[in-house]
């Protein structure tokens, strides 16, 4: 049976799980790495015991936040779990920052120090040095040798670590406006764990005999929270590779020994676009566990590698996250999983009263009524009216557009700062994409709005095309005349280019505000055709 995780911190819970698994793989870098390996529980309680114990020894403990900054590999989990046993927080910092964000970072999170890996020290260097902060730099690599620096002001005030003790500061990005620190707790932490492993249906998860292959980033709640509390809470095993990678994917996956991946953003687009091969189910996968694929390709995606994609709907701000994971699932739409005990939801207008089912409108949720912010965030790092206004009515607003049907089901539409307002009308740039990526000779997209004088904005569509595929005008207009017959004639593209490639996130979202330079007027881009004429009735 899973730990039970009543009255429990991070702490408690790995100590149980280390005693219960010892001998059992725990964390696993790929071949990918350069280097596969394999750590068991008992040898991970030896590294957390080691590091905890000089951390303490240097003065720190409960209260205290420490961030690290290195790329995704096993020693991160160990330094969490050594952090989290004395009551110190991580601040896990984004490796792809730039010297201004970090600075932002340390200024805002008030991190006693920085845990570097060697290759990052530049970049930490010109990040302490551009906050103005005495912020000492620790090397991981040099940890034995060096120490951690002695806590200025004498040791951390004995304090006792409960479920409220903060565990983790996790910056959420954002198109616009700095990054928000989001205090997760050790009650949250371990939550999100207990609800990963009870999300029922296809995503079943057997005790002590899973392997999760999580190409996501370190600094993310879902490879660093989600997917790992879940594996520490019933004795299974986490692979980490330094990223995603098309190329190594399948020989990682097959040599691993993986039985379940988790996917975002481009992914499972990116794994299709290779031609089918006689090693397509050549593989131990069963599952994968994400979100965002395009409804047009999941069944497509199933159907030749042989698997289950479970798609779900979550934030850093609140760990109930939904799963449409019961049968029958409804791959072919953007279905996320219903309410539930402990995750009650709602649809709202504008002035926060519920639509009716069918409507679009935003998701509001809380844990109950009695305790509505239980398993979710302690609240936004120095934000308290922030805080408060995402809150407001008792409810946690998420930003993000849904609709309900009449029997409870959840169904994505869009982020609000991804919906289009073109002559009144309201377009999810996402039902566009979904009809875009319906031509086969289609691998990615990116729909944007762009400035109209006469109706506000446009539609425009970046769209980068399958290997092999001539990007000409008749392509441009046959992408058109299919978004055209088949949404609303406002919907379809009144701006389309073809681009070599998209930005993206280190979870594999793509960045459509990096997409033009700031300034820039994508119209007048060269190659981009123009659709507005034939956008009539």
């Amino acid at each position: 049976m899973p730990i039970d995780i009543t009255g429990r911190t991070i702490g408690d819970a790995f100590e149980i799980a280390a005693d219960r698994h010892a001998d059992r793989p725990f964390l696993m870098t790929p071949p990918s790495t350069g280097l596969m390996r394999t750590i068991t529980y008992g040898e991970a309680a030896g590294h957390v015991q080691r590091l905890a114990t000089r951390l303490a020894e240097a003065g720190y403990g409960c209260g205290d936040r420490i961030a690290v900054l290195m790329g995704n590999r096993p020693e991160h989990f160990l330094l969490m779990l050594a952090m989290n046993g004395l009551g110190i927080s991580i601040v896990p910092v984004n490796p792809d920052y730039r010297p201004g964000e970090i600075a932002y970072l340390l200024q805002d999170s008030a991190a006693r120090f920085v845990i570097v890996e060697e290759s990052r020290v530049g970049l930490a260097s010109d990040g302490v040095r551009e906050s103005g902060l005495a912020c000492p730099l620790v090397v991981f690599e040099a940890l034995d040798e060096t120490g951690f620096p002695v806590r200025t002001g004498g040791a951390a005030a004995p304090r006792a670590v409960t479920p409220e003790t903060e565990a983790s500061l996790i910056y959420t990005s954002g198109t616009t406006g700095r990054p928000k620190g989001c205090r997760i707790g050790h009650e949250y932490s371990l939550m999100i764990g207990e609800r990963y492993l009870t999300m029922g249906g296809a995503a079943t998860f057997r005790e002590a005999s899973e392997r999760v292959y999580n190409p996501l980033p370190l600094y993310h709640v879902n490879a660093m929270i989600l997917s790992f509390f879940g594996i520490l809470l019933c004795g299974n095993c986490q692979i980490a590779p330094a990223r995603f990678s098309k190329s190594a994917w399948w020989p990682d996956l097959e040599a691993t020994g993986a039985t379940v991946f988790h996917y975002l953003g481009i992914i499972i687009p990116a794994l299709l676009a290779d031609p089918p091969g006689p090693d397509d189910r050549k593989h131990g996968i069963r599952l994968g566990v994400g979100a965002g694929v395009e409804p047009e390709l999941h069944g497509v995606f199933e159907d030749r590698f042989g698997m289950t994609l479970v798609e779900g709907w979550g934030m850093t701000e609140m760990c109930r996250i939904f799963a449409a994971s019961e049968e029958p699932r409804q791959r072919d739409t953007r279905a996320f999983g219903r309410a539930g005990p402990g995750r009650e939801a709602r649809v709202v207008d504008a002035d926060d009263r519920d639509v009716p089912p069918g409507t679009p409108g935003e998701l509001v949720v809380r844990h109950s009524a009695e305790t509505p912010r239980r398993g979710f965030f302690s609240g936004y790092l120095n934000r308290e009216a922030e805080t408060e206004d995402s809150w407001r009515g008792g409810w946690f607003h998420t930003g993000d557009t849904v609709m309900c049907d009449e029997t409870g089901m959840f169904y994505f539409v869009d982020r609000k700062k991804n919906v289009i307002r073109r002559s009144g009308e309201n377009i999810a740039a996402a039902e566009v994409e979904d009809c875009l990526y319906s031509d086969q000779r289609v691998a990615q997209v990116a729909v944007i709005p762009v400035a109209d004088p006469l109706r506000d904005e446009e539609v425009f569509a970046c769209v980068v095309t399958k290997p092999g595929t001539i990007d000409d005008a008749a392509l441009a207009r046959a992408l058109f005349d299919t978004c055209f017959s088949a949404l609303a004639y406002y919907k379809a593209p009144g701006w389309l280019l073809f681009v070599e490639d998209l930005p993206v996130t280190g979870t594999q979202k793509v960045l459509k505000h990096k997409i033009f330079p700031e300034g820039t007027d994508p119209t007048q881009e060269a190659g981009v055709y123009d659709f507005r004429d034939l956008k009539r009735r």
